[in-house]
């Protein structure tokens, strides 16, 4: 039997470990972990059970999903408040791309760009919203 996933932590290739790192620690609130080699190639940021990898490229590859695809982010985060999770980052003075924003599939979420351009969507799940305002068949 297969033991239970804890998490999962997506890798963004960065172009400074650092000032990613520094980031996500100052706009977002997350803890950094130990960096890798001098000068640093690699750091695992953490918020509660949310992990990020954050990785040192040379050569500008990688890079947000949005570059390719206009609604697109790389990392979503479910919350129990987006609200107050908006709130904290605003005060922050992270790069919040939107509000929050009820979706037709029941979630309420909002968009924020880390200094590398990968978005991380937050949401919220809205019990009884999904296909709100949808015209019903008489």
């Amino acid at each position: 039997m297969l033991s239970k996933p804890e998490g999962i932590a997506p890798l963004f290739l960065v172009e400074d470990v650092v000032r990613a790192a520094e980031y996500y620690r100052d706009k977002l609130g997350f803890e950094i972990g130990t960096y890798f080699l001098d000068p640093p190639v690699f750091v695992i940021v953490r918020r509660d059970k949310i992990a990020i990898m954050l990785s040192w490229t040379d050569c500008a590859h990688g890079g947000s999903n949005s570059k390719w695809k206009t609604e697109s982010f790389d990392a979503y985060i479910w919350v129990d408040s987006v609200g107050d999770v908006h709130t904290q980052l605003t005060t922050r003075h992270a790069d919040v791309v939107s509000d929050p924003q009820l979706k037709s599939y029941g979630m309420k979420e909002f968009d924020v760009r880390d200094a590398d351009g990968y978005v991380i969507r937050f949401g919220e799940d809205v019990p009884g919203s999904a296909n709100a305002g949808r015209c019903e068949e008489a």
